[in-house]
This record gives C-alpha cells, structure tokens and sequence, in this order.
C-alpha cells in the first residue's frame, strides 16, 4: 500500500485509476483498507477542488416534491393560495421566513438551501 496526498490533476487521475483496480476489494484485507483510505483521500481532493454549490431554492422544493410524489396544488398548506404557489415556482414571488419554516418542516428542506437567492 503506497498512498500519498493527492496535490495536482496527475495525481489525481492516478489515485482514480488506482482505485478502478482495487474497487471490488474485500474488506479488512490489504487492498481493502487500502480501498477505503484512497476513497477518503480521493473525496478530500475532490471537495476541495471540485465544490458543488447548494441547489436554488425552487430546485431543491421540485426535486423533493418528485421525491415525495407531491404536485404544486399539495403546496397550497406551506405556501398559501394555488396563484401563489404558481408565482414562487415560477420564481415570480421570493419566498417569505413562514413559508422557508413551512417547507423545511413539512419537505425537510435545510433552511440554507431555501434562503438562497434566486
């Protein structure tokens, strides 16, 4: 086992390439803790280098409703009448601190994701 920080695109792309051959590794043996310790470095590199931002808030609720088989008139409890609820998913109307406490409550939406600008 030989595993080194991974500090530019090479090294990168070989820890990758690595990790390809080792992948189907059994745990607690050589290669498999060498699997494990390689992944963990591998995703450092990438959360430093590759960040991905947080959904729009309007993205985040479409993407929980398809989850939870919700259609926009379902809205109509957190947000209020049905025209309102078409003006926030239409990014017409921002959304107001009751209706962000309502959707995180109700969809389990993290509060950091429905205050976000859009």
């Amino acid at each position: 086992m030989n595993i080194k920080p991974i500090r530019n695109e090479a090294d990168y792309r070989q820890a990758l390439e690595r990790l390809e051959v080792i992948f189907d590794a059994k745990r607690n043996t050589e290669e498999g803790d060498e699997l494990e310790i390689l992944a963990i470095v591998i995703d450092n590199y990438e959360t430093d280098n590759f960040p991905i931002g947080m959904p729009d808030p309007i993205s985040a609720i479409n993407f929980r409703m398809e989850q939870m088989g919700l259609k926009q008139k379902d809205l109509v409890e957190m947000i209020g009448f049905k025209s309102r609820v078409s003006e926030i998913m239409n990014k017409k109307r921002k959304l107001t601190l009751d209706m962000i406490r309502k959707l995180n409550e109700k969809l389990h939406i993290p509060t950091e994701v429905l205050i976000q600008d859009y």
